[in-house]
């Protein structure tokens, strides 16, 4: 299992995938932070996006996408690590960290991380 951030979601439902990304997501089932579902309709809401989760292309994939819980444990790790950047980043790849899934990401700061298992 992946667990993939708001952003490589987006690029999966608008077909913006680069071939490393298209190749690792083919090969295994998906999974996302909860968090990723509020950052997607967050960025509707404030038009930075133009799709949101009433979209019918994001039902479609988020039926097939597992979605972790935020939980205590989750919260806490999102606190420890070695990242800082975008608030909803931090508990996305804490959810990577907790239930060792490696995380699907372009964002330069979680792939600095030591910590945050990430997909190859």
């Amino acid at each position: 299992m992946l667990n993939v951030d708001t952003h490589v979601l987006l690029y999966a439902v608008t077909g913006a995938l680069r071939p490393r990304e298209t190749r690792l997501l083919s090969a295994d089932r998906w999974s996302v932070s909860a968090i990723v579902l509020w950052e997607i309709a967050k960025l509707a809401q404030l038009g930075r996006i133009a799709v949101d989760l009433d979209d019918a292309d994001v039902g479609r994939v988020l039926e097939r996408v597992h979605v972790w819980p935020l939980t205590r444990e989750i919260a806490r790790m999102s606190t420890r690590l070695d990242i800082r950047g975008d608030p909803a980043d931090e508990p996305i790849a804490a959810t990577s960290v907790v239930q060792n899934v490696p995380l699907v990401t372009r964002d330069r700061a979680l792939l600095k991380s030591k910590m945050v298992p990430l997909a190859r």
